[in-house]
């Protein structure tokens, strides 16, 4: 395989958001880039379809500032959410904050705007060419040779390179050649629910029609909506379900009796004939989960991003963590001087079980997010982590926090929640049996 001026040739699977920033990352290091996208370019025809706005936090800000990228996209094109707004089915509004202490959010952001910004800003390098319409077929990945389908002429073309980053999302080919691998763990794990997207327009004078620095929820128990603010003013709301609900939706009348009942607010900011055209323009889209272990193949090959680490959506991470996964990879090229014998087992050792961990807490978000946030036990549960984060601000960081506006590792998050938990169980016992006493020696 060739060297070029001393560097590597860098062949990117994948030109979605992880794989455009990967570009940046690995050109600004000197090193030549490549990126094949089977997709056509989305600047010049729309081909991204449906897909879930995107929430950019902490983790995500931070890589896009390694490359110059955090503030036109924040300034310009985020959309400031500070808290989840509540509501209840009669209409009810409750506002619980992200960061009531040092005043974090995170931005809500178009998909096609952030991949836009990307491409451009991964093509100002010389040393960039990105290939769109390019399918990859297979793979030699200790050799670093693949073959692609060309979807505009029909054949198949070859390519080689020093170093294949799969960043092609979660049904990922090249995590699908890896899989062939001896010692290779992966497991794939579909939710019951699937959503379906709706758009809400602006309101009246082309003004928000709910607050709009708010992420909206409708917790109903088995099922929920969420709606993030977009900048033009709209919203971009989503519909999960377990899919024998959504199968039970399947006429215009079965679909607004359901709305009615449990989003009666929603329906009349949408309305009936919008909500109706645009909930059966499509069907309702699976919701997928992947851990895999490792993520690399010897000294050539790395799967990031979703190919990776695909989650479900509930916990705003799946674009971050996939960002992070490129700040961390830059990190280790900075501290192993770009020798990728080194970097790739180092990359695997630091992130797999972080991946994994990111992914359970993704699940573990869906169930407070359509059902634990109206119960009084959470509520609580929340209001004394406020409490305590107030006056410990460095000692007692909440879950979210830790999550979202930290780069403290996924799974030194979980960890530090349970011993939160057990110090609050412990408080509780201590509390209760000083009461017992206290009531016993009163009684005495």
């Amino acid at each position: 395989m060739a060297e070029v001026e001393g560097k590597s040739r860098i062949a990117i699977v994948g030109g979605g958001l992880v794989g455009a920033l990967a570009a940046c990352f690995f050109a600004k290091r000197d090193h030549q880039v490549i990126i094949y996208e089977y997709r056509s370019d989305l600047r010049v025809e729309d081909s991204s379809g449906q897909s879930i706005n995107l929430a950019l936090s902490f983790r995500g800000r931070e890589a896009l500032k390694a490359v110059g990228l955090e503030d036109i996209l924040v300034k310009q094109h985020g959309t400031c959410m500070r808290g989840r707004m509540l509501h209840d089915k009669k209409g009810k509004l409750k506002e619980v904050l992200y960061d009531s202490v040092k005043g974090n959010c995170i931005y809500s952001i178009s998909r096609r705007h952030l991949n836009i910004i990307l491409l451009d800003a991964a093509e100002k390098y010389p040393k960039v060419q990105i290939n769109f319409n390019k399918k990859l077929v297979n793979a030699d990945l200790e050799k670093g040779k693949m073959k692609f389908f060309n979807m505009k002429t029909g054949g198949i073309e070859d390519a080689e390179a020093d170093l294949i980053i799969g960043a092609d999302g979660a049904y990922s080919k090249v995590r699908k050649i890896m899989a062939k691998r001896p010692l290779f763990d992966c497991a794939q794990t579909y939710i019951e629910h699937g959503y379906v997207e709706l758009s809400v327009p602006s309101g009246k004078n082309n003004e928000f029609a709910m607050t709009g620095n708010n992420l909206h929820i409708w917790p109903r128990g088995e099922f929920m909506m969420t709606s993030l603010p977009n900048e033009d003013h709209t919203f971009t709301g989503n519909l999960f379900a377990p899919f024998h609900v959504l199968e039970n939706l399947n006429t215009p009348v079965a679909l607004l009796e359901f709305y009615a009942e449990h989003f009666p607010d929603f329906l009349q900011l949408i309305g009936e004939q919008r909500l109706v055209q645009q909930f059966f323009e499509k069907n309702p889209q699976t919701l997928i989960s992947i851990k895999c272990k490792p993520y690399h193949v010897g000294k050539t090959a790395l799967i990031v991003g979703d190919a990776a680490h695909a989650m479900v959506p509930f916990y705003a991470q799946g674009m971050n963590a996939g960002f992070e996964d490129i700040l961390l990879l830059d990190e280790l090229m900075e501290c192993y001087n770009s020798d990728f014998a080194k970097i790739l087992p180092k990359f695997s050792e630091l992130r797999c079980d972080d991946g994994h961990a990111i992914c359970d807490l993704a699940m573990y978000n869906y169930l407070e997010m359509r059902d634990l946030v109206t119960r009084k036990s959470f509520l609580l549960r929340k209001f004394v982590d406020k409490v305590l984060y107030t006056f410990f601000p460095n000692s007692w960081v909440p879950l979210y926090s830790s999550v979202h506006f930290t780069r403290i590792s996924f799974r030194d998050c979980i960890s530090y929640k349970k011993w939160q938990d057990k110090v609050l169980r412990l408080s509780l016992w201590c509390f209760a049996i000083f009461f017992v006493a206290i009531l016993a020696i009163s009684l005495s």
